[in-house]
This record gives C-alpha cells, sequence and structure tokens, in this order.
C-alpha cells in the first residue's frame, strides 16, 4: 500500500514539473537562440573556371578561320616592317594595331616588336638565340628571359594545370603563358580580394525575451 502511495506521489510530482517545464518553454523567460545569418553565395567573379587567353591563341587552338590575323594581308613578306618611335625612343603603335598596349618590362627595355616575333617571318616568334617558335607554343620564347619562372612552370609549380590526371577519362593540359599573361601587357591586373571561409557552426547568441 505504501508504495503504490508512493508511485502515485512520484508521478504526481513528475506531472506537476513537466506542466511547469512546458509552461516555461512557453513563456520563454531565458530567451532564445537567434537564427543564424544565411550563408551569402559567393560571387561568381571569384570562381571562374576559365583563364582569360588573347583571342587569337584560342582560334589558333581551335584551328578557326584566322583571316582576320595574317599578318601578310597587309605586311609584304620577306620584308620586315618599320618601327617608328617617338622622341623618347617609345615605340609608336600603328592605328591598325591600337588595341596592343607596350608595357612588357619595365623602363621600355621591351618595347620593340622584333624582341619576339620574327622580322622575318610575322607568323613566327623567335628566342633570344635565334630559335624560332610557333605563336601557340610560345613558352621557351618566355623561357628564353624568365628562366626561374619557365622552370617552374615545367615542374608544374607555376601556372594552372586542368584536365583530368585519369587520361582514360579526358585531356590533361597545362596552360601556357599567354593563357593567362597578355604577352604585350603580362602583368596581371589586381583582383578584388575573396571573401574568407564561413564558419558554418557559430556559437549561438542568446536573444533576451521581453518582459511581460
Amino acid at each position: 500500500m505504501k508504495n503504490r502511495e508512493a508511485t502515485g506521489v512520484v508521478l504526481i510530482t513528475l506531472s506537476v514539473a513537466f506542466t511547469a517545464l512546458a509552461a516555461a518553454f512557453l513563456r520563454e523567460p531565458w530567451g532564445h537562440p537567434q537564427h543564424p545569418a544565411d550563408i551569402p553565395l559567393v560571387d561568381l567573379q571569384f570562381v571562374p573556371p576559365a583563364t582569360t587567353p588573347p583571342p587569337s591563341l584560342q582560334l589558333i587552338e581551335a584551328k578557326a578561320d584566322l583571316s582576320e590575323f595574317d599578318c601578310y594581308i597587309c605586311h609584304e613578306k620577306g620584308k620586315p616592317p618599320p618601327l617608328r618611335f617617338d622622341t623618347n625612343h617609345n615605340l609608336i603603335i600603328p592605328t591598325e594595331h591600337s588595341n596592343i598596349t607596350m608595357q612588357h618590362g619595365r623602363h621600355n627595355r621591351n618595347n620593340n616588336c622584333f624582341n619576339c616575333h620574327d622580322e622575318h617571318n610575322l607568323e613566327l616568334l623567335q628566342t633570344r638565340d635565334g630559335q624560332e617558335v610557333k605563336l601557340a607554343e610560345s613558352p621557351p620564347l618566355c623561357g628564353s628571359c624568365h628562366g626561374p619562372t619557365y622552370r617552374d612552370w615545367e615542374a608544374g609549380v607555376h601556372g594552372r594545370t586542368g584536365g583530368y590526371w585519369d587520361r582514360a577519362l579526358g585531356e590533361f593540359k597545362r596552360q601556357i603563358c599567354v593563357d593567362c599573361h597578355n604577352p604585350h601587357q603580362p602583368k596581371i591586373p589586381p583582383r578584388k580580394a575573396a571573401p574568407g571561409p564561413h564558419p558554418l557552426h557559430q556559437p549561438a547568441k542568446i536573444v533576451k525575451a521581453p518582459e511581460h
């Protein structure tokens, strides 16, 4: 008999306690956790899937119509085009090539077209030691001046590599210098810094419930 009475007292006590606790949750006397802020989407400018190659190189790789880039439509074969300089020895860009900005190197040390282009064959490039290089195969030309960077590129440290490690799935390709650098103005312009990583698990902030 005493056990039944004790059990009844315990059940009543628990019922009262849980009822009081439920009422307390409804009134929220200690406040409630603030809803975490939504994670903003990253601006697509920070995650571009491609580099910025010059249009001519894209056309060469795609084996497209290159008549627009045929130097000998205007220039005479076997006759180097004359270069003109102003009184400060700055190269005067012809109006036909007004889209070119010559800013390769400091102090105008590389403002001569024929430092890179073969003056006897405008369809080719030439290294410092006179080797002929195709336009689509320019890294040896870049490496003839930028040796340490070229060695880093060969080792896979500098530049960008894309494609598939498993060659059975697709092509493995290493981007060449002019895929990322404009050969006439190779310095990459500054970019807006990407946002830092978002902490997914933030400590909950307690907002005090208004007093009644």
